[in-house]
């Protein structure tokens, strides 16, 4: 599995999205342009000292990271459409990909990839913090394809 945070502009998100992905061995994608330094003091705070064991790669556009950078099939995530994210069933080596805290994906970027999920939300809020979907995205996804037991058994 691999993260991908598309123009994210929250430093202290991106930092715990960071922790999260040291935390389970995930490599994690920002896509720029960054909303952000990445010598931002919230930003590391946030990822705290595990920034030495963040497999990090960071690529100027979105355009640059579809030529140069995917390694696994594309699983973009919105607020208001795709497939209920329990109900989606994810594959060894998927990319999840998540927008901006502020817009999300650009209908653009999500028109042109067919494998969509949500996370469905019954309150009065708009969308979850961006690195909660990222936590429960990525977790479901280790689940669903065995990887949370065998890194757990590991």
């Amino acid at each position: 599995m691999e993260i991908v945070l598309y123009q994210p502009q929250i430093p202290p998100n991106t930092g715990t999205i960071a922790r999260l992905c040291a935390a389970t061995d995930t490599r994690l994608h920002l896509v720029g342009p960054l909303g952000f330094s990445l010598e931002d003091r919230y930003l590391k705070r946030a990822g705290l000292d595990y920034w030495p064991h963040v497999k990090l790669e960071v690529w100027p556009s979105w355009e640059e990271y579809l030529e140069r950078g995917v390694t696994g099939r594309l699983v973009l995530t919105s607020a208001r459409q795709g497939v209920a994210y329990q109900e989606f069933s994810f594959a060894p080596g998927d990319v999840i990909v998540l927008g901006t805290e502020t817009m999300g994906l650009p209908a653009k970027v999500l028109d042109a990839h067919e494998h969509q999920v949500r996370i469905p939300i019954w309150g009065q809020v708009r969308s979850l913090n961006l690195s909660c979907a990222a936590a429960v995205l990525l977790y479901e996804a280790l689940r669903q394809t065995g990887e949370l037991a065998a890194r757990d058994r590991g």
